[in-house]
C-alpha cells in the first residue's frame, strides 16, 4: 500500500464531521424543545411569548427580528397565543396602524414554568462565530438546505422552529366537538 492509498480520504472525514455536528445540534435542539415545552404550547410559541414579555409593547415584526424569523411565520405563531389569550394586541400608542403585543397574566404564569428557549441558545453560538465565519456558515447551509428541500416543499419562509407545520396539523383527524 502506498502513503498516498493509506491516508484517510479527507471528502469522507469532512462529510463525517459535518454529520456528527449536525446530529449533536439536532440532539440538543431536541432535548431542549422536550424541556421548553410547556403543555397545550410549542416550543416556537413559548420563544416567542418570552420575547413578547422581555419586550412588551413589540410589534409582530420586532418580534419577527427578535427570533431571527420571517414576520408571516411569527405571525401565525403570535395569532396561536393570542387564541390562547396568553398575549393581547392592541393599537400602539403614537401610531394606531402598529399592532402592539402584550403578555397578559395567564401568559406570566404559564413563563414562570418554561426554562430559556432552546433557540436562544443556536441564535447565541451562531451569533458568536466570527464575522467571516457566520457568513460562510450561513452560504453552506443555505447550499445544504436547498439540495435537501424537494422543490415542492419549500416554502417562501420556513416556520419557526418546532413549529407544526400547518399541513400535517390539517391532515390530522379533527377531534368531535360535543353539540349540546
Amino acid at each position: 500500500m502506498t502513503r498516498q492509498q493509506r491516508q484517510p480520504d479527507q471528502t469522507a472525514d469532512d462529510v463525517r464531521a459535518a454529520l456528527d455536528a449536525v446530529r449533536r445540534i439536532v440532539q440538543a435542539l431536541r432535548a431542549g424543545a422536550d424541556t421548553g415545552r410547556l403543555p397545550g404550547l410549542t416550543t416556537a410559541q413559548v420563544f416567542a411569548l418570552q420575547q413578547i414579555a422581555v419586550h412588551p409593547g413589540a410589534s409582530i415584526n420586532e418580534i419577527a427580528a427578535l427570533t431571527f424569523t420571517h414576520q408571516s411565520s411569527v405571525s401565525v405563531v403570535v395569532q396561536r397565543l393570542v387564541d390562547r389569550e396568553l398575549v393581547v394586541r392592541s393599537a400602539a400608542t403614537g401610531d394606531r396602524r402598529r399592532q402592539a403585543l402584550q403578555i397578559t397574566a395567564a401568559g406570566r404564569r404559564a413563563l414562570k414554568r418554561a426554562p430559556a428557549a432552546v433557540q436562544e441558545r443556536l441564535i447565541v453560538a451562531i451569533a458568536a462565530l466570527p464575522a467571516d465565519e457566520r457568513r460562510q456558515f450561513a452560504a453552506s447551509l443555505v447550499q445544504v438546505a436547498r439540495v435537501m428541500m424537494p422543490e415542492g416543499a419549500r416554502t417562501p419562509h420556513p416556520p419557526m422552529l418546532f413549529e407544526d407545520n400547518p399541513r400535517a396539523r390539517a391532515a390530522r383527524p379533527r377531534k368531535r366537538q360535543r353539540r349540546g
